[in-house]
């Protein structure tokens, strides 16, 4: 069955319009016929399922049903890399359930974004999560933040979340890191270059735990669809 995400605000009294782009991809691009059914998720944890209309753009719902989001709370911020490797991290931990991305920019950040710029990329990721989300079954679309500084990373959440910075230059392994008690955990993964040591203290000053992924250096991207999975596997439904 064929998902489509529309947003819970476009959404009302049972009913969905369709934009014309969404009508020509379902019924000229993936051919499917009038009545074809449709999974329909609106981004914040329901779905209602649909057939798509022989004529017309409009959708009429059936009951929204909830979906019980991942099992853990992880929220990952991160020094976007260069390229394409940002919209890979993006995609991959939306696919592993991931509940909010937080970009920002360390010291030796290779990729610098002004505000415009930032806000274009971060409309950018927002797309992917989108995508990913219906990809991978999910019926809510992750937060994707605007880029910030890394101290403003830090102070998000309550004062709860069990906040985790991945050091390449060492650090506790991940397992005596890890609350399960807390609302959710915040895991923060460096640019190509790493943290500086300045950027550790002030973690640690900001009531941060130093982790470590293990011996290897890892890529930025690489770092944080490791850092995601293994706090899933540990303490969400990946196990």
């Amino acid at each position: 069955m064929r998902r489509l995400y529309l947003a819970r605000s476009r959404i009302a009294g049972g009913r969905a319009r369709l934009a014309p782009a969404e009508w020509h991809y379902l019924r000229h691009v993936l051919r499917l016929p009038a009545g074809a059914p449709l999974l329909v998720f609106d981004g914040e944890g329901g779905e209602h399922r649909a057939e798509l209309p022989g004529s017309g753009e409009e959708l009429a719902l059936g009951p929204r049903r909830e979906v019980a989001p991942p099992a853990a709370v992880v929220w990952l911020a991160f020094a976007p890399p260069r390229g394409d490797r940002a919209d890979l991290l993006v995609e991959k931990a939306v696919e592993l359930g991931v509940a909010r991305l937080v970009p920002f920019e360390a010291a030796r950040s290779v990729v610098k974004l002004d505000r415009e710029r930032g806000a274009v990329r971060a409309a950018r990721w927002r797309r992917i999560a989108a995508q990913a989300a219906r990809q991978s079954g999910r019926a809510e679309v992750p937060v994707v933040d605007e880029p910030m500084s890394l101290a403003a990373a830090l102070a998000l959440g309550p004062a709860e979340l069990c906040r985790v910075l991945f050091y390449e230059g060492g650090g506790e392994p991940l397992l005596g890191l890890l609350d399960p008690a807390a609302p959710g955990h915040l895991a923060l993964v460096g640019p190509e270059g790493g943290f500086t040591p300045e950027e550790v203290g002030a973690a640690l000053a900001a009531g941060a735990r130093i982790g470590s992924l293990g011996p290897r250096i890892l890529r930025a991207e690489t770092a944080g669809i490791v850092a995601v999975a293994l706090l899933q596997h540990r303490l969400g439904d990946l196990g």
